[in-house]
């Protein structure tokens, strides 16, 4: 019969496979970012872009798209009919805000990104898709689910932090850091808000990357409770777009949270990148 310990270690390893499954059916969406074909980046000079329709670009914090003949563009199940010559207008997009645009299978995701415009479009045919294997990860370890504490800064600290394309930047605001101890050390990440409410987001690299996990980043999403009590569980971190495609925008770990412990937990390389360990 097995014991409360054996039956503990069991739960663990099934939430966590069920939380990795369902990860994995999000990052496999038809229009998810391994959908992605190409990356766009506007300017004042009207351009025809390859894989979406029209001509576009982007000036005084406005895209605008002129359609010829025959092309169309659809915004939440309403077809755009711009008068003959006439342009659509998008904008102002909030930085890291978007839209979406469809034309026939194609998702056109038009946003900010370094404080430059963006126009991507999402296929499901792309082959990065067709032909994805899901992600390698380390089998469940409750050596790597820590308590930590979220200690707030006295006022929200922009950080500026880089990205994986070159030639821009991403600024984030950081509420406070998470104190915790691993593997004997004392340490602290510096977390960013997070996409849910109440919700935090930290960015780190740590003694595994470029070895067995991506060199650039990883990612964990927290929750502190009311009294600031977190639980940071290295085995749920994940691997942002860039890890999969060059066509992603990712910041970058700010310089603190490069962590000097081997985190042996979380997603790994993943397949497509193999031959850049």
């Amino acid at each position: 019969m097995p014991t409360h310990t054996e039956t503990a270690l069991e739960a663990f390893a099934e939430e966590w496979q069920e939380w990795h499954s369902a990860h994995e059916r999000h990052r496999a969406h038809p229009h998810g970012f391994l959908a992605v074909t190409h990356l766009h980046w506007l300017d004042s000079n009207p351009t025809r872009l390859e894989g979406v329709p029209g001509t576009w670009c982007a000036e005084a914090d406005v895209v605008r798209v002129v359609l010829e003949p025959g092309e169309s563009l659809q915004q939440d199940g309403v077809e755009l009919k711009p008068d003959a010559g006439k342009s659509l207008e998008f904008g102002p997009i909030e930085e890291r805000g978007g839209i979406n645009l469809v034309s026939g299978d194609t998702v056109i995701e038009v946003a900010k990104r370094g404080g430059e415009y963006i126009v991507r479009p999402r296929n499901p045919s792309n082959a990065l898709l067709r032909e994805y294997q899901g992600t390698p990860a380390y089998a469940p370890d409750t050596a790597f689910a820590v308590a930590g504490t979220f200690v707030p800064f006295e006022a929200p600290r922009p950080t500026t932090v880089g990205a994986a394309v070159e030639g821009i930047q991403h600024v984030y605001e950081a509420p406070g850091e998470i104190r915790f101890k691993l593997a004997g050390q004392e340490l602290a990440l510096t977390a960013f808000n997070g996409h849910a409410p109440g919700s935090l987001s930290v960015l780190f690299t740590d003694q595994t990357s470029g070895k067995t996990t991506y060199a650039a980043n990883r990612s964990l999403s927290v929750v502190p409770a009311a009294d600031g009590t977190v639980q940071l569980d290295f085995n749920r971190a994940v691997n942002l777009p860039c890890a999969y495609t060059d066509l992603a925008t990712c910041p970058l770990p700010p310089a603190e949270n490069r962590l000097p412990v081997a985190i042996e937990a979380g997603e790994k390389i993943p397949y497509e990148r193999q031959d850049q360990k």
